[in-house]
């Protein structure tokens, strides 16, 4: 029988890998209530995971709603394998207050390749989603076996092969 103390260390020691393992990854793969798993970016403020999405040109959040739930797989990012598993109460911040502007904040200087620049948060209030992903305890175990599964559907198709004279063409020495 584990005692009360060891509880409370095991505890402990769940929340700072969550927190530590979130914060240093770069993706997030979030399973919302009967949805697959989904990669997001997201950025980790004051004890939690936030994302943005649901909005033209940013990530999907299906499945993800105020009050549910999520798991949350959290992969490693220099090996890529996953290093902890938790559950995490979903809710949205409302546009334009106090928590929400604090959460953009964090999140505008980790989007990548945004089309609107500083224009982004005001695009955001407008026609995107901010959900705060808190982890509610202990972690999961590990799953034994692989997880592989078929990619998602996606408009995204694959280009022709590469011309055969490419290679030489990229990888041609100078002549000096």
């Amino acid at each position: 029988m584990t005692s009360e103390r060891e509880r409370s260390g095991s505890e402990l020691l769940d929340r700072a890998l969550v927190e530590e393992a979130t914060k240093k990854s770069g993706l997030i793969w979030v399973r919302g209530p009967g949805t697959a798993d989904r990669a997001l970016w997201h950025v980790w403020h004051e004890g939690a995971a936030y994302v943005v999405g649901d909005g033209p040109g940013e990530q999907p959040l299906p499945g993800l709603s105020d009050g549910g739930t999520a798991e949350v797989t959290v992969r490693s990012k220099d090996k890529g394998g996953r290093l902890v598993v938790w559950t995490a109460a979903v809710a949205e911040l409302a546009p334009g207050g106090e928590p929400w502007r604090a959460a953009v904040a964090e999140l505008k200087g980790k989007r990548l390749n945004a089309p609107d620049g500083e224009a982004m948060p005001d695009r955001w209030q407008r026609e995107c989603r901010v959900l705060r992903l808190t982890p509610t305890g202990a972690t999961a175990p590990l799953p034994d076996g692989p997880l592989a599964r078929p990619p998602l559907p996606s408009p995204a198709t694959t280009r022709e092969p590469a011309p055969a004279g490419l290679p030489r063409l990229l990888f041609k020495r100078r002549a000096r």
